[in-house]
């Protein structure tokens, strides 16, 4: 009996690699990972700021260094032996103009937002080819397809994501391995205390001000990390996941795309802009 039940937790336990794991949505599924019985290794510029708890393992990694992007996942493999589930999570923002975003604040986003996850995503699949199944998960957003003024270079990075990973799930039939777009709504997290608004003009001082303020009452009222968390477990039970799935209170994450992706253009433009008060 006890052969039998430990046979039975080895196949329900799984071995997993979080980034950005010491905070906020990554925390959050680090935390639910562990209470549900699986081992976790998990990444931050900064391991002081990562758990200490059984079966998690912490991982030095910066996405702004490409040696530290490759040093990192080969770490994690060699400790974990096989990985079955990559959660590509650790990001960054900005809130400022896009008319005076910088070609390094931009080229910044990028390669923490979109260069470092892809290498991600293609080492996680030369990795799970040998077992020919995996769960791989782009932590995306909303903001992809409804962006939000003055977070243009983040919307834009989110956006490459996502279409790199729709571009992949188109690639990868039959592999075994799965691959999931997850976009979280707002979520009520520390993401906006690392980011100081700045207009660089007073031409924007006013447009940014309105929409700082509505974008930190959402986060007031926005459902915590937590339900991503959850939505994760939900997907490592899964067989045949959705191929991307959002994530956050009703209205946000069901009733807005649906409303959108039926408008035209310019009506979704005079909508959003209607929503900060920039009309």
């Amino acid at each position: 009996m006890d052969l039998l039940f430990s046979f039975r937790q080895d196949r329900l336990m799984k071995r997993a690699l979080v980034t950005g794991a010491s905070s906020g949505i990554g925390r959050a599924i680090v935390d639910a990972l562990l209470a549900g019985g699986h081992e976790v290794w998990g990444t931050s510029r900064h391991l002081d700021h990562l758990p200490v708890a059984d079966r998690f393992h912490p991982v030095h990694l910066d996405l702004e260094d490409n040696i530290s992007v490759d040093a990192a996942f080969a770490q994690s493999c060699s400790e974990a032996g096989h990985l079955d589930i990559v959660i590509n999570n650790a990001g960054s923002g900005h809130f400022s103009a896009a008319e005076f975003l910088s070609a390094s604040e931009i080229t910044q986003q990028f390669q923490i937002l979109f260069f470092s996850h892809v290498r991600i995503t293609q080492l996680a699949l030369a990795h799970m080819r040998v077992n020919q199944a995996g769960l791989i998960v782009n932590v995306t957003s909303l903001a992809s397809r409804l962006p939000v003024p003055f977070m243009a270079a983040y919307n834009a990075g989110k956006a490459a994501m996502a279409a790199f990973t729709l571009s992949m799930q188109l690639e990868l039939s039959g592999s075994g391995i799965r691959l999931v777009d997850l976009q979280p709504a707002d979520i009520s997290t520390d993401f906006n205390a690392a980011i100081q608004p700045s207009a660089h003009s007073d031409r924007y001082a006013a447009a940014l001000a309105s929409t700082w303020k509505i974008v930190c009452q959402n986060m007031k009222i926005a459902p915590g990390p937590a339900l991503v968390a959850h939505q994760i477990l939900k997907l490592i039970d899964q067989p045949n996941p959705a191929p991307r799935v959002t994530v956050g209170g009703t209205f946000q994450a069901k009733i807005a795309p649906l409303i959108v992706r039926l408008l035209p253009q310019r009506v979704k433009i005079w909508g959003l802009k209607n929503y900060y008060r920039l009309s």
